[in-house]
C-alpha cells in the first residue's frame, strides 16, 4: 500500500487558493480506544487555537450526559453551519462507526482521521486509574472493554473518504499531531495523504490477564474503585478470548473482495460494467445483513472503482456495506489492514492457474492447497458461474490473511482477440455478466449463512415441538449417505443454489461438508465401488448409509447442475423417467426377495444433500436411523414429493412443484390412519401395529408398489 510521508505542518498555498479554500472547514475523526487520550487531545488543541472548534462526544452529548452516534451526527451538522470545525471524540474504531461522520464531508468540508495508536498496556492503566471519567468507564471494568475493543479494530483508509489520516504511536506523535491542529488557522489548510503509517503486526495487543496482575501494584494515588474492582473484572473477563483477530470471526464483518469481472482481459466496457456491478450489488445488500461487499482494483487510478464508487454514490448506497478500495486482493489483511474472509476470483474456465492477472495472483498466493481444493469441487466452469471454494487452514491465504472461501467466476468474454468471445453482443455479455454477479454474490450470501449457523451445530441437546428430546440434527452432520470420502469431507463446503419455488424468486442454500458426498459420488462412481449398487451412463445406485426402513435405496442423477428437485426442467424429463424405472427394478427385487414390502419413489422438496437423488422407500419406517420428527416428516408429508406426480408435472408445466420445509415442523402423525402421537418412540411403536388402510391419496395414481397379493 502506498504511504506518503509529510514534509511540513502546514501547506504554503497562494492567495488565489486561500481564497477558494476560505469555506473549508475539518471534521476531525479521533480513533482510538478508551485511554488512548481522545478527549485531552481536543481540549490541548481547541485551547487558544485561532480557528474556532467544537469537540462532539458522545459521553456527554446528551446535555452533559451520555448519548447516541445520531445525537452526535445532529450536533456536527449544526455546528458545521455555524462555521465552525469539530473534532469527533468517539473511538471510531471500524469503518461502520466511522461511516456516517465521513459522509459530513463534501465541497466544503474535508474530513481527517487522527489514529491514536498507543500500545494497549497504555490505554488500559490510563482507563484503570482514572477518576470522574465523562462517561464512568473507569478501574477494572475498563480493562475489559479496552480489550474487548481493539479485537474487533479496523484501521482507515483514505479510500473511505478520508483526505487525510495522521498515525501517532507515541505521546511524542500525539503531541506533534496537537501542535499541528491548534496551531491551524481558519485559511490554513494540511495535505492530503495518509501520514506515520508504519507497517505493524496486524494481531491483536497483548491480552488483559497479564496486566491485571499488576494492578494491584497500582500508586495509592489510585481511585479505590479501580482496587475494588479489579477482582470482579478478573472473573469478568476470564473467559474472553484474548487471541490474534481471526478473519470470518464473529468479531469480524463478514466480507466479500471482489475484483471487476471481464473488464481486464476480456474487454467488457467499463460503463455497461459499473452499471451491473451497482445493480447486483444493490440487490443483495439487504440479503446480506451486516455483510460488506469490497470492489478492489490494484491500481489508484482506476476507471472502473471511481464509475462504480460515483454511481453507488448517486443511488444512496450504504458506503459501510459496499465500497471500493485500492489494493492488492491477496494482502488486503496484512498490507491494506481491510478484513476480508472470502476473495472473488475472475478465472478462467479450466479453473487453471496462469494467465496472469487476478487468476494467476490468487492461485500462487494460495499455493498448491487451492488448485488441489478446486479440483475437487469442480472441473471446468461455464460464463455466468461460480463455484465456492473453501480453504483448508494449511493455505498461506488462510494462514496470512485470514481468506476461508474463494469464489472462482467466468464472465462474458468480449475480447476479439480470444476465441470463444460474444463478437461484441452485448445483450448476451449483459445477461452474462448479471449472471456471474449474481452466481458471485449467491455464493458468498451462502457462505455468510453457513459460517453464521456453525456455532448451532453443536452436540447440545434441544427439545423438539412434540417433547421429544433430540439432538439438533446432529445424526445429520454426520450423514454421508456414501463412503466417507476424505477429499470431500476435508475440502467442501457451502455453495450456491438457484431455488425456482413459488414465484420464481431465486435464493441461496448453503451446503455443509456432509451433503456434498452423493455429488461426489455421482460425478466419480468408479472411486466408491464399496458403495455404488449399480451405476449407468445417467444413473447411479447406492443404499442410504442412513436407511430409514427395512429397504431404502438412492437414484442418483449423474447430470451436473442438478443439485435438487428445483433444478428440474421438461429437457430433464428422460432422465426422471429413466430414474423411476431404475428404481422400480429395485422394488421388484426387492419384493422378490419379501413381497409383503410397500415401497414409495420419490424427492424430498428440498433436499438435505446436493444431487438430485430419487428416495426408494419401504413404508414400514423400522430402522433405528429415523430418530427424530424432521426424519419421519421428509417422509411422510407432502414435503415428500412422489416421482410419478413430479413426472407429470414436469410433462405438463415444465417443472415440479415443491413443498415448504414448514411441513418438517408439523405434528407426528401414522402414515397409515393418520393418528397423531406424541414422540417418535411412541409414533413407532404404533405403526409397527397399526394395520390400516393407507391414506386414499397414496391409493392412487400407483404412488404406492406394492405385489398384487397384498
Amino acid at each position: 500500500m502506498e504511504v506518503q510521508i509529510e514534509e511540513s505542518g502546514k501547506n504554503q498555498t497562494s492567495p488565489e487558493s486561500i481564497e477558494a479554500d476560505k469555506a473549508k472547514q475539518i471534521v476531525v475523526l479521533l480513533i482510538g480506544p478508551p485511554g488512548s487520550g481522545k478527549s485531552t487531545f481536543c481540549d490541548t488543541a481547541m485551547r487558544s487555537s485561532h480557528r474556532p472548534w467544537s469537540r462532539i462526544c458522545q459521553d456527554i452529548v446528551n446535555n452533559g450526559k451520555a448519548g447516541t452516534k445520531a445525537q452526535c451526527l445532529k450536533m456536527a451538522t449544526d455546528s458545521l453551519r455555524e462555521g465552525k470545525s469539530v473534532f469527533i471524540d468517539r473511538c471510531n474504531l471500524d469503518r461502520e462507526q466511522r461511516s456516517e461522520f465521513i459522509k459530513l464531508g463534501g465541497p466544503e468540508f474535508e474530513v481527517h482521521a487522527v489514529v491514536l495508536e498507543l500500545p494497549a498496556q497504555v490505554c488500559i492503566s490510563r482507563s484503570v486509574k482514572r477518576t470522574g471519567h465523562e462517561g464512568n468507564l473507569q478501574g477494572g471494568r475498563a480493562a475489559a472493554v479496552v480489550n474487548k475493543m481493539l479485537q474487533s479494530k479496523e484501521l482507515p483508509k483514505v479510500n473511505e473518504g478520508f483526505s487525510r489520516i495522521m498515525f501517532c504511536y507515541s505521546d511524542a506523535d500525539v503531541d506533534n499531531a496537537v501542535n499541528m491542529y491548534n496551531k491551524l488557522g481558519p485559511m490554513d489548510t494540511l495535505p492530503s495523504g495518509c501520514f506515520g503509517e508504519k507497517k505493524l503486526d496486524t494481531k491483536s495487543q497483548p491480552g488483559i490477564m497479564k496486566f491485571f496482575k499488576k494492578v494491584s501494584a497500582l500508586p495509592a494515588s489510585s481511585s479505590n474503585e479501580a482496587t475494588n474492582t479489579t477482582r470482579k473484572a478478573d472473573e469478568m473477563t476470564a473467559n474472553v478470548r484474548v487471541s490474534p483477530v481471526k478473519l470470518g470471526s464473529a468479531d469480524i464483518v463478514p466480507t466479500l473482495a471482489f475484483p471487476s469481472i471481464s473488464t481486464a482481459d476480456f474487454q467488457f466496457d467499463l460503463e455497461k460494467a459499473s452499471d451491473i456491478i451497482v445493480e447486483k450489488a444493490e440487490e443483495f445488500l439487504s440479503k446480506l445483513g451486516t455483510a460488506r461487499l469490497v470492489l478492489v482494483d490494484l491500481s489508484r487510478g482506476s476507471k472502473i472503482l471511481s464509475l462504480v464508487k460515483a454511481k453507488a454514490s448517486q443511488k444512496n448506497i450504504d458506503s459501510a456495506k459496499f465500497f471500493t478500495f485500492v489494493g492488492d486482493i491477496t494482502k488486503l489483511r496484512s498490507e491494506g489492514g481491510l478484513h476480508c474472509n472470502v476473495i472473488a476470483n475472475a478465472t478462467n474456465w479450466r479453473l487453471k492457474p496462469g494467465g496472469g492477472g487476478v487468476n494467476a495472483a490468487i492461485f500462487k498466493a494460495a499455493g498448491p492447497d487451492l488448485e488441489t481444493a478446486t479440483r475437487v469441487r469442480a472441473n471446468t466452469l461455464l460464463p455466468g458461474k461460480a463455484v465456492v471454494v473453501p480453504l483448508p487452514s494449511t493455505c498461506p491465504l488462510h494462514n496470512a490473511e485470514g481468506i476461508t472461501h474463494v469464489i472462482h467466476v467466468l464472465g462474458p468474454n468480449m475480447n476479439p482477440n480470444r476465441p470463444d468471445n460474444l463478437n461484441n453482443d452485448y445483450t448476451k455479455g449483459c445477461k452474462t455478466l448479471r449472471e456471474a454477479y449474481t452466481s458471485l454474490f449467491e455464493g458468498f450470501l451462502s457462505v455468510v449463512q453457513d459460517q453464521s449457523k456453525l456455532p448451532k451445530r453443536s452436540s447440545q441437546t434441544a427439545v423438539s415441538d412434540s417433547g421429544e428430546d433430540i439432538k439438533e440434527d446432529s445424526e445429520r452432520n454426520k450423514k454421508y449417505k456414501g463412503s466417507q470420502d476424505k477429499a470431500v469431507t476435508n475440502n467442501l463446503e457451502s455453495e450456491s443454489l438457484e431455488d425456482t419455488r413459488g414465484s420464481g424468486k431465486k435464493m441461496s442454500k448453503g451446503w455443509n461438508t456432509w451433503a456434498l458426498a452423493l455429488h461426489s459420488i455421482a460425478m466419480h462412481p468408479e472411486r466408491h465401488e464399496n458403495v455404488v449398487l449399480e451405476y449407468l451412463d445417467n444413473i447411479v445406485v447406492i443404499n442410504d448409509q442412513y436407511p430409514k426402513a427395512r429397504k431404502h435405496v438412492l437414484v442418483l442423477a449423474r447430470q451436473e447442475s442438478l443439485d435438487g428437485l428445483e433444478d428440474v426442467r421438461k429437457e430433464n424429463l428422460q432422465l426422471l423417467q429413466e430414474m423411476h424405472n431404475v428404481g422400480l427394478k429395485w422394488v421388484d427385487r426387492f419384493q422378490n426377495e419379501d413381497a409383503s414390502l410397500i415401497f414409495r419413489l420419490g424427492y424430498h422438496s428440498v433436499p438435505s444433500m446436493r444431487q438430485l437423488h430419487l428416495h426408494v422407500i419401504s413404508q414400514d419406517f423400522n430402522s433405528d436411523s429415523l430418530k427424530n420428527k424432521k426424519h419421519w416428516n421428509s417422509f411422510t408429508t407432502s414435503f415428500f414429493r412422489d416421482s410419478v406426480d413430479v413426472l407429470e408435472e414436469v410433462n405438463s408445466q415444465g417443472k415440479a412443484n415443491v413443498a415448504s420445509e414448514d411441513l418438517l415442523k408439523g405434528e407426528l402423525r401414522c402414515n397409515r390412519c393418520r393418528s397423531a402421537h406424541p414422540n417418535i418412540p411412541k409414533l413407532k411403536s404404533h405403526v409397527r401395529s397399526c394395520h390400516s388402510q393407507f391414506p386414499d391419496h397414496l391409493l392412487q395414481n400407483n404412488r404406492l408398489v406394492a405385489r398384487a397379493e397384498t
